[in-house]
C-alpha cells in the first residue's frame, strides 16, 4: 500500500470516527440513563419541590427504600421509563416547560403521565379502562374520575392483590359512604374483618379496569338487571356454599318462584329493558347486605313485612308467611309444602298411569270386539 493510499486510509477512519462520535452524542437522553442511582442521588434529598403554572406546589423527593420496595422497584424498572420527558443531558435546568408539555395543574401531570407511562407496559389494563366508568367520566369532563395512580400509587406501588382487602381500600378514597356500608356487610364484614377471600370484593361485581356503574348501555352492565346472575356466580357454586353451611339452590328457587319467573321472561321478550319484578338487590340490598339472621338485614322475619312493601305497600302481616325463602321445601322445612308437592308428585303420575292402562284396556277390547265381528260376518 502506497502512502498516499495510507493517508487517506486514516483520513476516512478518522472521519467515520467523529462521525461516529457526533452520533452518539445526537442519541436520546436515555442513551445517557445515569440509572436509577443517578435519578435518587438528587431525588432522594428532602425537599425538592416544584411550582406549577397553577400556584400548586408538587413535591420531587422520591423515598429510595419505598421505591424499591414497590413493584417496579422490585422489578428493576428505571426511572425514565415512566418518565420519557424528561431530557437527561439538559436536566434539570433544560427541561420542557410546563406548558409546553400541557400542564398547568397537578391533575394535568398525572393524566400526562397516565396517558404516556402507564400505557407503554399495560396495554391491555389501559384498553379496558377506556370501556370503564371512570374513563367514560373524564371523557365526559370530570377531571376527578380516577386514573391509575389514584388507585395504585406513584413511586409506592405494590400488588393491588396483597392483602386481599387492599382493593377494596382503593375504592373507599374516592367511595368513602358506599365503602362503609360495604364495610358492615356480610360480605364486607369478612373481607375486612377476616381477610376471607371467599367473598366478593368491589371488583368481583364492578370489574377492575372496565369498572361499571350501577347502569350501563346493555343488559349485562346494568346492576339492577343482571344481580340474579351476577349473584349466580357465588351462590350456585355447590363447594363454596357448603362451605359455610347455605344452600346452592338460591338462583334455582329465585327462577321457579312468580318474581324470579317473571323476570326471565320478560328478559326473553325484552333484552335490557327494566322490569318492576324483584331482583336479588331489591330485597337483600346492594352494598349492605347483611346475614340473614343479622337484626339489621332487610329480610329478617321482622323485617321482611316492610321489604315487602316496598313493592306491595297493600301487604299485610301474614303477606311475607307465603314465600318460604330460598330453600327448597322438605320435611323440616315447610312441612306442608313439602307434603302437599310430594301428594301431587305421587297423584299426578298415578292418575296418568291409570288412564293410560284403562285406554290401552279398553283400545285391546275394542279391537278384540271388532275382530270378532268380521270373524262372524266372515
Amino acid at each position: 500500500m502506497s502512502l498516499k493510499q495510507r493517508a487517506i486510509l486514516m483520513i476516512a477512519s478518522g472521519a467515520l470516527l467523529l462521525a461516529g462520535l457526533a452520533w452518539a452524542g445526537a442519541q436520546p437522553a436515555h442513551a445517557q440513563d445515569p440509572g436509577n442511582d443517578g435519578c435518587l442521588a438528587c431525588h432522594g434529598q428532602p425537599g425538592m419541590q416544584a411550582t406549577l403554572p397553577s400556584g400548586e406546589v408538587i413535591y420531587l423527593t422520591v423515598d429510595a427504600g419505598v421505591y424499591n420496595a414497590s413493584v417496579h422497584g422490585q422489578a428493576g424498572q428505571a426511572c425514565i421509563e415512566c418518565h420519557p420527558d424528561v431530557d437527561l443531558q439538559a436536566h434539570p435546568k433544560g427541561d420542557t416547560a410546563w406548558s409546553d408539555l400541557g400542564v398547568r395543574t397537578h391533575r394535568d401531570l398525572s393524566s400526562l403521565l397516565y396517558r404516556d407511562a402507564c400505557v407503554e407496559c399495560h396495554q391491555d389494563q389501559y384498553a379496558d379502562n377506556l370501556d370503564g366508568v371512570h374513563q367514560q367520566a373524564i371523557a365526559a369532563g370530570d377531571e376527578a374520575a380516577a386514573i391509575c395512580t389514584d388507585c395504585h400509587g406513584t413511586h409506592n406501588i405494590t400488588d393491588p392483590r396483597q392483602p386481599l382487602s387492599k382493593g377494596s381500600q382503593m375504592c373507599e378514597r374516592c367511595h368513602s359512604e358506599i365503602y362503609e356500608l360495604y364495610k358492615e356487610s356480610v360480605h364486607g364484614g369478612a373481607l375486612l374483618g377476616e381477610g376471607n377471600g371467599d367473598v366478593p370484593s368491589c371488583t368481583a361485581c364492578h370489574s377492575v379496569h372496565d369498572t361499571q356503574g350501577p347502569l350501563g348501555d346493555t343488559a349485562d352492565s346494568n346492576f339492577h338487571l343482571s344481580s340474579p346472575e351476577l349473584c349466580r356466580k357465588c351462590h350456585s357454586d355447590t363447594a363454596l356454599m357448603a362451605k359455610y353451611g347455605l344452600t346452592a339452590d338460591v338462583y334455582d328457587t329465585y327462577v321457579a318462584d312468580f318474581h324470579g319467573t317473571t323476570v326471565a321472561v320478560f328478559e326473553k321478550q325484552a333484552p335490557g329493558q327494566e322490569t318492576n319484578k324483584a331482583v336479588c338487590i331489591d330485597c337483600h340490598g346492594v352494598h349492605d347486605m347483611r346475614k340473614v339472621d343479622d337484626p339489621e338485614s332487610a329480610v329478617i322475619k321482622e323485617n321482611l313485612l316492610v321489604t315487602c312493601q316496598k313493592c306491595h305497600p297493600g301487604a299485610s302481616a301474614n303477606f311475607p308467611t307465603s314465600w318460604i325463602g330460598h330453600y327448597r321445601p322438605d320435611a323440616k322445612r315447610a312441612p306442608l309444602v313439602f307434603f302437599v308437592n310430594l301428594f301431587y308428585w305421587i297423584l299426578i303420575p298415578a292418575v296418568l298411569g291409570l288412564m293410560i292402562v284403562l285406554v290401552a284396556i279398553d283400545a285391546r277390547k275394542r279391537i278384540a270386539d271388532r275382530g270378532k265381528k268380521e270373524h262372524q260376518h266372515a
